[in-house]
């Protein structure tokens, strides 16, 4: 285990984490993130059939919000979009929910992240309905700022266009700039989202006042260059969660010390010091609702319309669709890079058989042809 990581945060915090006041379901996440390839989840001996190297390696938790455990699930991700790309510019834009919906995100945060996907795909429609074509959207959920506080917002893909009604792709011209204008956009999303809210049975007038007086604010970026640049942003967004471990500096007795950039100063990048319980209660702020699901698709980029409709699509904008080979580096032997290693044998958290203790190097030397 790395010296400063969230679940030694956990291990230090131990038996104090009962004091913080959260909920039986945010801490059975923090138990897994806790015990993530630890014996308390056992694990499996592995061999390389190429070169013999025995390895052996405890399971991991498996759960989202886990640093550790969301680099293969991205790669898989990634891997499986690429075959869906369009031959057209696209586009990031960011949906941000202003700080005054802060508590009712903390007291019903499915109703507030639910509205804001619909409210965001609700604004970009009424864009397309303008031009007369069918959007596409990938939104992705990040629900924390630099310093884990709670900072709601969606980070979306957005293809250079849509589908007439008679199914043709036409492309916008947008001159290096966004699609629509970002100020239209912003206040089509305030209006989108209270209605949204409104329609949940929320009546708060005092909060839909505050809500309509302040701006907010949609981000656009310029399109990126080419299709294979969207997948590499896709990448650094996908699966992320509330921090990683390479941004905790120092774990002690009392304090966690982590990385952050302050974007009011420039992007520079400072460090903040927390009590363990205090890093502990921003941290679950961001475990998200029993099988939320925080990447969706909507429109021309949904998975039923991509079902039915994708490959004529493809073929009307000359793209030859072919087969990708997910790849994982999961079974691939640390030692000759080979994607041969095989599962001996599981254990439970025991730990394994004493003849394997200590073994972690090729057992039979390689054969040469």
């Amino acid at each position: 285990m790395c010296e400063a990581e969230v679940a030694t945060v956990l291990q230090r915090i131990g038996s104090g984490i009962e004091q913080i006041g959260l909920s039986s379901y945010q801490l059975q996440h923090l138990r897994a993130i806790k015990e993530c390839r630890t014996s308390a989840l056992g694990g499996h001996v592995d061999a390389c059939t190429s070169c013999g190297t025995v390895r052996i390696s405890y399971n991991s938790c498996r759960n989202r919000h886990c640093p550790k455990c969301q680099g293969h699930k991205r790669e898989l991700w990634i891997q499986k979009r690429e075959q869906e790309l369009l031959a057209v510019p696209y586009f990031h834009v960011v949906f941000t929910l202003p700080s005054e919906l802060n508590t009712l995100a903390m007291h019903q945060p499915k109703l507030v992240y639910d509205t804001l996907f619909a409210g965001a795909w609700q604004t970009l429609q009424a864009f397309g309905v303008q031009q007369q074509m069918q959007m596409g959207m990938i939104a992705i959920l990040h629900t924390w700022g630099q310093q884990l506080s709670l900072h709601p917002h969606l980070h979306c893909i957005v293809p250079g266009g849509g589908v007439m009604k008679n199914g043709q792709f036409k492309a916008m011209r947008c001159d290096g700039k966004f699609l629509f204008s970002v100020k239209a956009m912003s206040k089509m999303f305030r209006a989108k989202y209270v209605s949204e809210l409104r329609s949940q049975g929320i009546k708060d007038k005092e909060l839909f006042d505050c809500l309509f007086t302040k701006p907010w604010v949609v981000y656009a970026k310029r399109p990126f260059g080419h299709p294979q640049s969207v997948i590499e942003y896709l990448g650094r967004y996908t699966h992320k969660v509330a921090i990683s471990n390479s941004r905790i500096k120092q774990v002690s007795e009392r304090e966690v010390v982590f990385s952050y950039k302050d974007y009011k100063a420039g992007g520079k990048v400072k460090e903040m010091a927390l009590s363990h319980g205090e890093f502990v209660r921003r941290f679950a702020r961001h475990i998200l609702p029993h099988r939320f699901v925080r990447i969706r698709h909507f429109g021309i980029l949904s998975s039923t319309w991509k079902r039915n409709k994708l490959a004529a699509l493809q073929a009307q904008l000359h793209i030859k669709s072919k087969a990708v080979e997910v790849r994982t580096k999961l079974h691939c032997c640390p030692y000759c890079k080979t994607p041969t290693m095989v599962t001996l044998l599981t254990f439970g958290e025991r730990g394994p058989p004493k003849q394997y203790l200590g073994i972690s190097q090729p057992i039979v030397s390689c054969a040469k042809s």
